[in-house]
């Protein structure tokens, strides 16, 4: 990252703490008044560090995404779903993913890049189901219930898609009386 992009706010207030953040394209820190130039390179560094490490983590690759479904296969669906790929795509205005359980693709919208780790790990969980279980009747949402996060994954979804006027489809199962679910959600 270039110097240009990186604003220091210095104040009066602050006596200890330092923080990162992007704002309107650039990186801005806040440090104390009181630091020297010298603390203030480091912490400047230590910063922007920290700041793409976080961003990595929220922002994972191609390569990234399919060891995470692995690993959440593994951990909530017994292993028994096997994606053959996974990335990120540009072209889904209408749904979060999809996948093609033939080929074992799936296909994330890059709408959900830096959103909460929990809320991708859903999306990619809901995928997952779907190599397994087509639609989305009873078997698949039992396929999902043991992931502790999936109605606050799916709330913070459906609280994005109507902040952003997304013309997202529903999916409308008739109510699932053995597991309390009812798929009233965007497509995922």
């Amino acid at each position: 990252m270039s110097t240009e992009d990186v604003e220091v706010r210095r104040s009066a207030r602050r006596r200890r703490t330092v923080s990162a953040r992007r704002e309107a394209g650039r990186v801005v820190i806040l440090i104390p008044a009181s630091m020297s130039r010298s603390e203030e390179r480091v912490w400047v560094a230590r910063m922007l560090k920290k700041l793409e490490a976080g961003e990595r983590r929220r922002r994972p690759s191609d390569t990234d995404l399919l060891a995470r479904a692995s690993d959440l296969s593994a951990r909530y669906l017994g292993g028994h779903a096997r994606p053959s790929s996974i990335r990120w795509v540009s072209n889904q205005r209408s749904r979060w993913g999809s996948c093609t359980p033939a080929d074992g693709s799936i296909r994330l919208s890059d709408r959900l890049r830096g959103m909460p780790s929990y809320v991708v790990d859903y999306v990619i969980l809901h995928e997952l189901a779907h190599l397994l279980v087509a639609g989305h009747n009873r078997d698949f949402w039992t396929l999902l219930r043991s992931y502790p996060r999936l109605e606050r994954a799916r709330g913070f979804l459906d609280g994005v898609a109507l902040a952003q006027g997304l013309d997202m489809a529903d999916d409308v199962d008739e109510p699932d009386d053995a597991t309390g679910v009812e798929d009233v959600t965007v497509t995922a």
